[in-house]
């Protein structure tokens, strides 16, 4: 259920002693200003600031004895509905401390802010800007400037958009970083066999975006950032960066002060809750959440542990309450196929509602804040408390058909879900996880394997299957696609690696724990219950392969076969891979024009596997690529499916099914269109 009411409020763990207060001093440069008594306004309903001094409540007093307090913890939200936010343009960025990459404050929280590169990230982009020569444009929007030494990738978002994005713009920011971060990885695990050091390529991806300006939603704001939606994921603190949702790299709260007779006045603009201190957050509409500060979660045993002090992003939060102003809240939770990866999701809005100190685990005195999550906003983190709880087996699939529709041929099983009408079955079809050929097709020369007697090893210049996708690993160590490739070269099964080679990894079957259901208006839909990171496998398509001629006999026949992959058809480009100029790499090192030896056309619907069910989209989160390994001692082309972005847990999956290259948008004869009910503001109407 949504919003903040009396009966989701969850009190405090028993045996704390909410009256107890700390004497606790904030920074003089940070100290707010309070109105006199007999000035303090008064509101309905509330009165005019109680006992509370000065009018700030709940944290006091601050210059008030203890004995003369007396406060009611436990009393219903104090900022009243008609109370006025702080204007936002009374409001700046704190200035990090230190020059380095990302600088620690105080308390030895790391904050990148985001309105400045690092000192050698200027150095360098002031370089490369003295020794341009020659500029031109690419496909993308951006230029590529030959400096003489190498190239140098630099962006033509305007000022506006680099201030306030969009829906498009934060995907584009997101897709470059994730493109560049695997690309370093690539990099840096070819050394790792060499050196055994692998360095953080998220930090390092991050900091050339920051200071090539390919970011979006600089201008800082309370509420809502422009593009980000509730629900989207986030692998890597620096991807909240790049789109402004959240400044600091490390730090938990974000926070902005303000100018005013001398005197600073902060203001929360979102938190991150990823049980780094001790916070309860297994509520959908309640967080209550931590303060910063004195080593609260004792993890480092080299620092003293101490009380927290009411400064900083604590003292922000404080004004929060008192100004009513909304925080943005995001959550974080380890991923279920790799317990020491964090995921990201952002939850929304919320209001802080109550706040107080207690004694934490380590000792030390913390702070506390209640959150409420302002009503009638998606769910978000209650969609992942729910799969949660499927995973577990404590709840049933609401409207479970069965149980797994594969019969146990992939690993995982994936499950049949109908919520919407009483259909209760799916048109017979044999499934199957790869390709089955009807015919014998002799169109590739058979590929001779590497000579790798154990798993094939990034760096290796000796593998040959290495050395076809153009000597570079074409998968991080985790089984994340680096770039597009005009044809991607896997290992066999006559190569002599082990089975576990990352270079097989569309061979080894489904490993996304899935669901067939049904959509409202465009048939049977599929979509997952683990979120999906970009670059991920999905599945292949599967099915029997045909040739043209029979392709042709079932058009003039009339047989209605919805299930057709085929390479012939025409499909909008798109760039998915890194920007070469970003790592002053030659722009022809990457290629994504598809090159296929033959015209592949695959019919799924008699035989086939998951892939038969993921619909078409004008603006897909999947993509497919070739890929060619040997079997039956003879080569052929396999089409997988991998993500463009990061995709949200119980987000459809959807490929763009390309057009027919003749009579396109005709809606008769043997080539006619299909009618588009995807819904993206990009549609052009028709697919097929």
């Amino acid at each position: 259920m949504e919003g903040g009411s009396s009966h989701n409020f969850v009190p405090p763990s028993a045996g704390i002693d909410k009256s107890r207060v700390l004497d606790v001093r904030p920074l003089r440069s940070l100290m707010p200003v309070f109105p006199a008594t007999s000035q303090a306004p008064s509101f309905p309903g509330m009165p005019p600031f109680g006992h509370t001094p000065n009018g700030f409540p709940p944290f006091y007093p601050f210059n008030v004895p203890l004995s003369q307090a007396s406060p009611d913890l436990n009393s219903e939200m104090r900022t009243p509905s008609g109370s006025m936010p702080a204007p936002i343009r009374s409001y700046r960025a704190p200035a990090p401390s230190g020059s380095d990459d990302f600088p620690e404050d105080s308390n030895g929280e790391g904050f990148f802010d985001p309105h400045v590169g690092s000192s050698a990230s200027r150095k360098k982009t002031s370089k490369a800007s003295s020794s341009r020569k020659k500029t031109k444009k690419n496909g993308d929007g951006g230029s590529v400037t030959n400096n003489g030494s190498g190239v140098t990738f630099v962006p033509v978002m305007s000022s506006f958009q680099i201030e306030d994005g969009n829906r498009e713009l934060v995907n584009y920011v997101l897709m470059n970083f994730d493109a560049l971060r695997r690309r370093i990885c690539q990099i840096e695990e070819n050394k790792e066999t060499k050196t055994g050091l692998i360095k953080r390529a998220d930090l390092k991806a991050g900091n050339i975006l920051m200071s090539k300006k390919v970011r979006t939603n600089m201008r800082r704001r309370i509420g809502v950032v422009p593009g980000v939606e509730i629900g989207d994921i986030f692998f890597f603190r620096m991807e909240m960066c790049a789109v402004g949702l959240h400044a600091p790299s490390m730090a938990g709260i974000d926070y902005m002060t303000g100018k005013g007779d001398g005197e600073k006045d902060p203001v929360a603009l979102s938190i991150v809750s990823s049980g780094g201190y001790d916070d309860e957050a297994e509520d959908s509409d309640v967080l209550i959440y931590s303060g910063q500060g004195g080593n609260s979660n004792n993890k480092d045993k080299d620092r003293e542990v101490a009380d927290q002090k009411l400064e900083r992003g604590n003292l922000a939060l404080q004004r929060n309450l008192h100004h009513g102003n909304e925080v943005r809240v995001i959550r974080g939770m380890k991923e279920d196929v790799n317990a020491i990866t964090k995921i990201y999701v952002y939850d929304g809005l919320y209001k802080v509602h109550e706040s107080w100190t207690e004694r934490g685990k380590a000792g030390c005195n913390i702070f506390k804040y209640k959150l409420l999550r302002v009503p009638g906003q998606p769910p978000a983190f209650a969609v992942w408390q729910t799969l949660r709880k499927w995973k577990d087996g404590f709840s049933s699939r609401a409207g479970l058909v069965l149980q797994d529709l594969t019969s146990g041929t992939e690993p995982v099983p994936v499950s049949l879900v109908n919520e919407v009408d009483n259909e209760k079955g799916l048109a017979s079809f044999t499934y199957f996880p790869t390709l089955k050929y009807t015919k014998s097709f002799s169109l590739m020369p058979p590929s001779f394997g590497c000579n790798c007697r154990s798993a094939c090893q990034p760096g290796d210049t000796n593998c040959s299957c290495i050395q076809k996708n153009g000597g570079d690993f074409p998968y991080t160590s985790n089984g994340i696609l680096v770039s597009r490739k005009q044809l991607l070269h896997e290992c066999s099964p006559t190569c002599p690696c082990t089975p576990n080679c990352k270079n097989r990894v569309s061979q080894t079957g489904v490993k996304l724990r899935l669901e067939v259901f049904k959509t409202k208006d465009r048939g049977w839909g599929l979509r997952s219950w683990d979120s999906i990171r970009a670059g991920a496998f999905i599945c292949e398509y599967a099915g029997e392969v045909i040739d043209e001629a029979k392709l042709k006999q079932k058009e003039d026949g009339g047989e209605n076969d919805e299930y057709i992959f085929d390479t012939g058809r025409d499909y909008e480009s798109f760039k998915w891979s890194y920007e070469p100029g970003l790592l002053e790499e030659s722009p022809h090192d990457v290629n994504e024009d598809y090159n296929i030896p033959y015209r592949l056309i695959i019919s799924a619907k008699n035989v086939g596997n998951v892939g038969r069910f993921i619909n078409h989209s004008c603006s897909p989160n999947v993509f497919w690529q070739p890929v060619v390994y040997e079997h039956n001692n003879q080569s052929f082309v396999h089409i997988a499916f991998y993500a463009i972005r990061h995709i949200a847990p119980m987000t459809e999956l959807t490929y763009d099914y390309g057009t027919s290259s003749n009579e396109a948008g005709s809606n008769s004869g043997p080539n006619r269109k299909n009618k588009c009910l995807c819904g993206s503001s990009k549609c052009r109407g028709y697919f097929g």
